[in-house]
């Protein structure tokens, strides 16, 4: 491990991309800070409280959500729009013929993929700004609360500014792919979440070492502490883990191997949660804008009963959510049928198994067995955070800084461990290289 350290950081280009993927993720940081013109930020930080879906958003910006910030919205629109773009391949036959067509093909798609960005993040902002509008006193500044006429040109001004805040972090992470280090919308999501992990540990400070520390509450910290470096561990093999089927060739050689095909265990990665989370938080989302409370209406009660993971029927759902998309989502990036196809047309096969039919349906099985564990996986993770901060008694606040598992975890390992690769691979082949020449 530290030889490929070494071998990294003695490469002048790698050291140089990493500096540059480093300077602009400060610029990236620093305009989470700088506030949308007009805006109050007094009930930002009570809305994000116990609400999932503002609170993905929020650690995808970097904390810009909860600052309000240009940057409020991040890279999230353009990671929607990326999921819907390659979604929309299965059902447009135009860009499914764009999507086999190689490098030219996915320039078109990109080119679709920005645009659909810009209307995202202009739909999602407008939401927010006319959510949060509905009580003008909470999101404007003071001397604007008396041109009650001219509020919606207002909250659109806010909204458009937010727009262009995500088509600048777009170019940023396009910046970061091109002159730096990984990719460059997985940095970014990874660089605010990170950001946030020494709030987590001041969270958890001040709750037990603060005025209540007593020889209990130092157990407790301490216990957390390890059930973050477990959830830590754990991740790291699964998100690891590949089952390799066996290929191979009729046209080789008695002796010769021959390759296999690489299956994640999840393939479908933190997608299925962010759906997930999504679905669940939106209904809850729209019954807090309108007012309604649990107590006051039954119509918000039943929501709550329905929507909230706080509750059994909600978690219930949560649960078959993530499961669905899992296996949606990775029968979506893995096509047993193509596969099985491109084997035949190289005259490869898998030991045992006819090519052609009999290859799809073993595809098919093996990648539903992953893919059920996987799922079972994705579940756990996303249901840890909830049985901690019930076990621990953690107040919604304190459960918005405190994540012990959860999305956040699987980009962060996710990420590092592709750059990793990523760097190691380019340092290599800048060795060979040398050697060669």
């Amino acid at each position: 491990m530290l030889t490929k350290v070494k071998l990294i950081l003695s490469n002048r280009e790698i050291v140089l991309k990493i500096l540059i993927t480093f300077a602009l993720l400060l610029v990236f940081k620093a305009g989470t800070y700088i506030p949308i013109p007009f805006i109050s930020t007094t009930s930002v930080k009570a809305l994000l409280s116990g609400n999932d879906f503002l609170t993905v958003l929020n650690a995808f910006s970097g904390g810009g959500l909860a600052n309000f910030s240009v940057l409020a919205l991040g890279i999230s629109p353009y990671i929607t729009a990326s999921i819907v773009v390659q979604m929309l391949q299965m059902v447009i036959p135009k860009f499914r013929e764009w999507g086999e067509q190689g490098e030219q093909g996915k320039q078109k798609l990109n080119r679709i993929t920005r645009y659909v960005t810009i209307v995202i993040a202009l739909i999602q902002a407008l939401l927010i700004i006319f959510s949060l509008g509905t009580r003008p006193e909470n999101i404007l500044v003071d001397s604007l609360i008396k041109y009650q006429d001219y509020f919606w040109v207002i909250y659109i001004y806010m909204a458009v500014v937010i727009t262009a805040g995500s088509a600048f972090t777009m170019w940023l992470a396009d910046l970061i792919t091109r002159h730096g280090i990984g990719n460059g919308s997985s940095m970014i999501i990874s660089a605010g979440i990170i950001s946030s992990i020494p709030t987590m540990f001041t969270t958890l400070s001040n709750k037990y070492l603060g005025a209540q520390f007593t020889g209990l509450n130092l157990f407790l910290f301490i216990l957390v502490i390890i059930l973050y470096v477990a959830m830590i561990f754990g991740v790291v093999y699964f998100e690891g883990a590949v089952r390799k089927v066996p290929v191979q060739y009729a046209n080789r050689q008695a002796g010769q191997k021959g390759s296999d095909i690489p299956m994640k265990l999840n393939s479908a990665s933190v997608i299925p949660v962010i759906f997930a989370s999504t679905i669940m938080s939106i209904p809850m989302t729209i019954i807090g804008v309108t007012g309604l409370t649990v107590d006051g209406s039954s119509v918000a009660y039943w929501f709550d009963q329905v929507f909230s993971t706080s509750n059994p029927i909600g978690i219930a759902l949560y649960v078959i959510l993530i499961i669905f998309f899992s296996f949606f989502y990775s029968f979506m990036q893995i096509d047993p049928d193509k596969i099985a196809d491109n084997l035949e047309k190289q005259g490869a096969f898998i030991p045992g198994y006819r090519p052609g039919e009999e290859t799809k349906v073993q595809l098919s099985k093996t990648l539903f067995r992953i893919t059920l564990i996987g799922s079972v996986y994705l579940t756990i993770l996303a249901l840890v955070p909830i049985i901690v901060s019930k076990a621990f008694g953690f107040t919604a606040a304190e459960s918005q800084s405190i994540t012990i598992g959860g999305t956040s975890l699987i980009i962060i390992i996710g990420v590092a461990i592709e750059t990793f690769r990523q760097m190691e691979t380019a340092s290599e082949t800048k060795d060979y290289k040398g050697f060669l020449e």
